[in-house]
């Protein structure tokens, strides 16, 4: 079988599901991948709406805080602390021992920071003097759900 490459910087639907699908069936073929759970905290208000939602997963000792946000008209009024506590605890709940997470520099480190996460790696070089940081915080024993 004879390969040829190509190079694009826009490819198509098509192609990137071929490539989702390919990683997808390997990743499931390996029988730890089955203990991945998603969690979810979502904050709303009085209508139901979503203000604000911290999104990840948790795997054995290890919980990935993927996604972190607020609707702007809900910001600086502690929603985002309160969400990443209640992630945090369900997945000291689930017997996680560390919750990690990315995020640049225009973003929130600061924030996470403040809440006990540590920068295990910093990554320069984008544009603009943008850093990434890749932050740690250990958590305490298993506790119970609220």
């Amino acid at each position: 079988m004879a390969i040829t490459y190509d190079l694009t910087d826009s490819p198509t639907p098509a192609e990137l599901a071929v490539i989702d699908a390919g990683l997808d069936a390997f990743n499931q073929a390996q029988s730890e991948l089955s203990n991945v759970r998603k969690l979810v905290v979502t904050a709303h208000d009085e209508a139901r709406s979503i203000q604000g939602g911290a999104l990840g997963r948790t795997w054995g000792e290890c919980c990935e805080l993927l996604q972190l946000w607020v609707a702007e008209s809900s910001r600086r009024k502690g929603i985002a602390r309160s969400l990443v506590q209640r992630f945090e605890r369900e997945a000291s709940v689930r017997g996680c021992k560390l919750v990690y997470l990315d995020t640049f520099s225009f973003q929130a480190p600061g924030f996470y920071e403040a809440l006990g996460y540590k920068a295990v790696l910093v990554t320069r070089g984008f544009t603009g003097g943008i850093a990434k940081y890749t932050m740690h915080k250990s958590l305490a024993g298993p506790r119970k759900r609220l």
